[in-house]
């Protein structure tokens, strides 16, 4: 408990800090606390080049290490990202983002109908959400618990404060997102990665996954359309890539889901094969070689 409320009260005070920094001095500090992290090599780093390793086998040594730099780069950046945009105006929101066929997105919510975006951990996907809620689109998202509790209620305060709904993962989730899904919200789910028995086996770059089925099965049972985003950086700001997803209309539900997430995953090694150092996958993702399977 006091080694929780020790963690909780040394991210605050940094939250504080950075948000305070000029802007440039701010990322060049993480810029360079992502050197520093990047040399210590520890497991997360080492989980990173594992994973961009996958992701583009024919790289040698030295185009492996550049792409490492880049990726850690990226990924400090999201953080700084984090601690600042509460601070950030509707305007400058608008004007560092681009899309392409957006009109997959704001078609159906201008309709009145429902739709659910689904993304891998590329980006920066708050930045994506933060863009859409100032259009004035409902937007509703899921989020794992994170331990010490206060630190899950500040990021739950920040994505409140950009307009969106947060739900926990637990048992009335996906009821909630069901009815908000028939109301006409707009659904974002973070779903490159699960690995408890619940996932859904993919073939992602070759090699087996597993990734949530919940997007699917949201738009299987109620028929909202169901796009992949792919967020990368700009220099400016991000961007984001749509596509549409079919869900098709014959066969067993699990079937149809099962077929949806592999179009989902085929969508996402697209994105992140254009774009790899702006996936931050800093975890496990495939279940081959000594995978152990979660149990819940």
């Amino acid at each position: 408990m006091k080694l929780d409320f020790l963690v909780a009260g040394v991210y605050f005070t940094g939250w504080k800090l950075v948000r305070s920094l000029p802007e440039k001095f701010a990322y060049s500090a993480f810029e360079k606390m992502g050197v520093i992290t990047l040399r210590r090599n520890g497991a997360r780093m080492q989980r990173l080049r594992s994973n961009l390793q996958r992701v583009c086998p024919d790289k040698d040594s030295a185009a492996m290490d550049l792409l490492m730099t880049e990726a850690v780069s990226s990924y400090m950046r999201y953080w700084c990202d984090t601690f600042r945009s509460p601070d950030w105006s509707k305007e400058r929101i608008f004007a560092t983002v681009t899309v392409t066929r957006e009109e997959l997105l704001t078609g159906p919510m201008k309709d009145g109908r429902g739709v659910v975006v689904t993304l891998p951990h590329a980006g920066n996907w708050d930045h994506a959400g933060a863009y859409f809620c100032a259009m004035g689109f409902p937007l509703v998202t899921v989020a794992e618990r994170l331990k010490p509790e206060a630190l899950f209620n500040k990021f739950l305060e920040y994505r409140q404060n950009m307009g969106m709904e947060v739900l926990s993962t637990d048992s009335k989730a996906m009821g909630t997102l069901m009815q908000r899904a028939r109301d006409g919200a707009l659904i974002a789910l973070v779903a490159d990665r699960d690995l408890s028995r619940s996932g859904v086996d993919v073939n992602f770059f070759g090699h087996p996954a597993r990734m949530p089925a919940g997007a699917a099965l949201l738009a299987v049972r109620t028929g909202i359309p169901l796009i992949t985003a792919f967020v990368t950086y700009t220099k400016s700001g991000i961007h984001i890539e749509f596509n549409s997803v079919s869900i098709g209309t014959e066969g067993a539900e699990t079937e149809r889901v099962s077929k949806v997430v592999q179009n989902c995953a085929d969508y996402f090694a697209q994105g992140i094969a254009s774009a790899p150092q702006d996936w931050h996958m800093l975890q496990r993702i495939w279940i081959d070689g000594d995978f152990q399977e979660r149990t819940t």
